[in-house]
């Protein structure tokens, strides 16, 4: 079924249809799905080993942000409310107005938006949840891996609880109650947190395991930028 765009029709996790719009497929280029948008945000679900915004260097200015720009070049100012690590997968919204954008940062910041991801853990996890609180920080030197720090360090707030299990892992829900950077991998794999890394992690586990981090954005629902109503969408794991 194509759209009025003429892209194939997908589903919000509010079960309208909407148009994923891609752009065209080479070396350079892959495709960007869009789940869900409107005049004044959208949200996308994120490929593995993508950066959400520009980094350093003309080789990392490819990313989410620039890609939603071509796609919609009414787009003003910065786009993204929240970031995803390069690694993550799954879902992500974008104001495409400087109001939605202020309105959608903002509800990041109260926490006030809603967040679940969905994780494959290496081994078997012993307990059915938990609750995490562990604060950390970069490690220079070695940046962007983080390293616990109880004197310097931010507190990433983190609950969780078991999906599945698998002989050799242990497939995890997570809901964090804070949003640092590697907060989900930190706290998986650290001995005052699960203790077991997410397969895939070329940071914090064995990355001969999987050609990819194992975690993936799976919900997201926050207040609409216009009117406030509550909206939530869910993203299919991919593994």
């Amino acid at each position: 079924m194509l759209s009025h765009f003429g892209f194939p029709v997908a589903r919000s996790g509010r079960g309208r249809g909407r148009p994923v719009k891609q752009l065209p497929s080479d070396q350079r280029h892959r495709p960007l799905s869009v789940v869900h948008h409107e005049k004044s945000f959208i949200v996308i679900d994120k490929l593995p080993d993508f950066l959400s915004v520009p980094g350093r260097g003309p080789e990392s200015q490819d990313c989410v942000t620039e890609r939603v720009r071509e796609l919609f070049p009414h787009a003003e100012g910065f786009l993204a409310a929240h970031r995803l690590d390069m690694a993550t997968s799954g879902l992500m919204v974008l104001g495409l107005t400087p109001q939605a954008h202020k309105h959608l940062s903002l509800q990041f910041e109260k926490r006030q938006v809603a967040k679940k991801y969905t994780a494959l853990l290496e081994g078997q996890i012993a307990d059915d949840s938990g609750h995490i609180e562990l604060p950390f920080r970069v490690d220079w030197p070695n940046r962007p891996k983080q390293i616990h720090d109880p004197e310097h360090g931010k507190l990433g707030i983190t609950d969780w609880r078991v999906l599945e299990r698998y002989p050799d892992s242990t497939r995890v829900e997570f809901t964090p109650r804070t949003g640092r950077t590697h907060q989900l991998r930190v706290h998986s794999a650290h001995a005052l947190g699960i203790g077991h890394a997410i397969i895939g992690d070329r940071l914090y586990g064995n990355p001969a395991l999987a050609d990819r981090l194992m975690l993936h954005s799976t919900i997201l629902a926050f207040h609409h930028p216009e009117h406030g109503e509550r909206i939530s969408f869910r993203s299919p794991v991919p593994f």
